[in-house]
Order: C-alpha cells, then sequence, then structure tokens
C-alpha cells in the first residue's frame, strides 16, 4: 500500500482517548481534523494535547516544535468540515453501540468511498457496527490503549465484512504514526487483550475474596514476577522457555481450581453496589483519598514516558 497518499486523518473525539491519537498523527506529520460535539469538548481536548505536548517536549521525543504540531490539528464541530478530504479517519466516542452506529452512518455521508474508517473500540463488535453502512469492507477496529499518548498497542481487528487490505493498511498506518500494530485474524468479545486482562483478573480477585492474599499482596506478586517477565517476553513464549511438558502438568491439577464463573464477579459487584468504584470515589479495592491515585498515575506515566523513549531509541 502506498502510505504517502494519507494525507488528512478525520479524527472523532476529542476525549481520553481522542485527543490522544489526534496528537500521535499531528506529531507525524499528518493534517488532522479534531471532530466533537461542542466548543468546550474541543477546548478541552486541545488543552490535553497541549499537557500531553509539554510532557513530550521535556523528554526530548518530539521531532518538530509543539507550535508547529499543533499547527496540523483543527478543531470543528462540523462533520462536512472534519471529514471531507479525510483519507482516514478514527472515532473515539463513547463506549455505546447505538451511539458509535448513529456516528458512523453521520461520518459515511461525507467522507469518499476508499477512505478508511476505524473505531478506536475497546470491545464492541465491529460486525455490529458495520453492518449499517453502505461500505462495510473499509470498517476496522483500531483499539489503542489507555493512555494512547503512552502506551505502544493497537489491536486491529476485523469485522466479518472488513476486506484483507483494509487491516494491512491500518496496519501499516499504525507502525508509521509509531504504534506497534497487532492484527487478528477475526473478531472476538473484547479482542484479546481484554479478554486476558479480565481472565487475570477474575483469578485475582477469586484470591481475594477466598482470602489466600490481599490486594497489595495479588499485586505485588504479578509486578515483580509475571508482569516483568510478560513485558520481555509474552505468556506463550514464556511456556515454551519453560517447557511445555511443565505447563501440561501443572494445568493437568491448576485448571480445576481457577475460577471460572461466567457471570457478573461477586467480588466486583459489591463494591460497586457500595459506589466504592475505585480512583474515580476515593475508595475500591484501595484507598484513593487525598493524592494517593494522582500520585500513581504520574508515577505509571513517568514510567510509560521512560518506556517510549526507550522503544524510540531502537
Amino acid at each position: 500500500m502506498d502510505l504517502s497518499k494519507f494525507k488528512v486523518i478525520g479524527n472523532i473525539g476529542a476525549g481520553t482517548m481522542g485527543h490522544a491519537t489526534a496528537l500521535q498523527f499531528a506529531m507525524h506529520g499528518y493534517t488532522v481534523n479534531l471532530l466533537d460535539t461542542s466548543d468546550d469538548a474541543l477546548n478541552n481536548g486541545m488543552a490535553g494535547i497541549k499537557h500531553d505536548l509539554e510532557t513530550f517536549e521535556q523528554a526530548g521525543i518530539l521531532s518538530d516544535t509543539p507550535q508547529t504540531i499543533l499547527s496540523r490539528i483543527h478543531p470543528t464541530t462540523n462533520y462536512q468540515e472534519a471529514l471531507t478530504a479525510a483519507d482516514f479517519v478514527i472515532e473515539s466516542v463513547v463506549e455505546k453501540l447505538d451511539v458509535k452506529r448513529l456516528v458512523w452512518q453521520e461520518a459515511e455521508k461525507y467522507v469518499s468511498d476508499q477512505t478508511i474508517l476505524a473505531t478506536n473500540t475497546s470491545g464492541l463488535s465491529p460486525t455490529a457496527i458495520q453492518q449499517t453502512l453502505t461500505h462495510p469492507e473499509r470498517f476496522v477496529v483500531a483499539h489503542f490503549w489507555n493512555p494512547a499518548q503512552l502506551m505502544p498497542l493497537v489491536e486491529v481487528v476485523p469485522g466479518e465484512q472488513t476486506d484483507a487490505a483494509t487491516v494491512t493498511t491500518t496496519v501499516a498506518l499504525m507502525t508509521h504514526i509509531g504504534k506497534h500494530a497487532v492484527p487478528l485474524q477475526k473478531e472476538a468479545l473484547g479482542f484479546v487483550g481484554n479478554r486476558i486482562q479480565l481472565a487475570v483478573l477474575r483469578e485475582a480477585l477469586h484470591i481475594i475474596d477466598d482470602g489466600i492474599a490481599t490486594p497489595e499482596a495479588v499485586d505485588d506478586i504479578i509486578k515483580y514476577s509475571l508482569g516483568r517477565r510478560w513485558s520481555l517476553v509474552g505468556p506463550v513464549a514464556s511456556a515454551d522457555l519453560g517447557g511445555l511438558d511443565v505447563f501440561n502438568n501443572i494445568s493437568a491439577y491448576l485448571y480445576a481450581d481457577l475460577a471460572n464463573d461466567t457471570g457478573t464477579d461477586p467480588a466486583l459487584a459489591k463494591k460497586v453496589a457500595a459506589h466504592q468504584l475505585g480512583l474515580k470515589t476515593g475508595q475500591g479495592f484501595y484507598n484513593w483519598t487525598g493524592t494517593a491515585g494522582q500520585e500513581v498515575v504520574a508515577q505509571r506515566d513517568r514510567d510509560l514516558l521512560n518506556l517510549l523513549k526507550a522503544d524510540q531509541s531502537h
């Protein structure tokens, strides 16, 4: 595919994820039309972009000046203005199927028949969204991970009607803007990353609820063992390195004892019923009152930024 033909990006949504995707494209030379429903939403998005640019400038990882990058981003509330010239459109709106369908039905009125349309959903079915489109073959998932300005992964997920060329081109474009794009062979509920994340969380909460270990102990065990190893060698390769006969023997006695509930997790349901939602309410499995949450997020983002710098030096 010829990525030189891609000049203008339509970026629908200026929120937590949308502002970050807009910045990623602008940092790599693209004109970005940033679309949202109100001036307030656009102003908040631009404030987030400016904050992230300041962070990147201080870290020394910008190839252009912040002013140059900002000049490539054009906020608007007008679909036609944002999308008519777009070669690629990325959407990051609320995670509701009906809302995304309506957004894409409106967007398709203004783009060319060749424009690739990508939704940044964390788990909604691309097949369910593309069924309402005139050209479903050019629709795909490009799932960025939060915080999208710092996390390298993008899962590229086809729907049942998505052309292979749409996937290939999207992977190439994501790679071109500095992301680690990974295509899936077919869609699955939650894709891959969230399926693994929820499987691990289900067992972690089972361990806590069964009194085997505290939340702090579970997190420490992951951070100082599996978390470090998996950031270097994934779980499948780790099994190869450890010996498949060893893992086969462990699975023979351990699988039957692992959590296998298929409904709402009782530990999560109990917390939600008590309105203990984590950082946003100040209490979850941890106490997040005061500055504790902000400090954890700030340290996480500093460490992710250092890893991003290391990636760029390779």
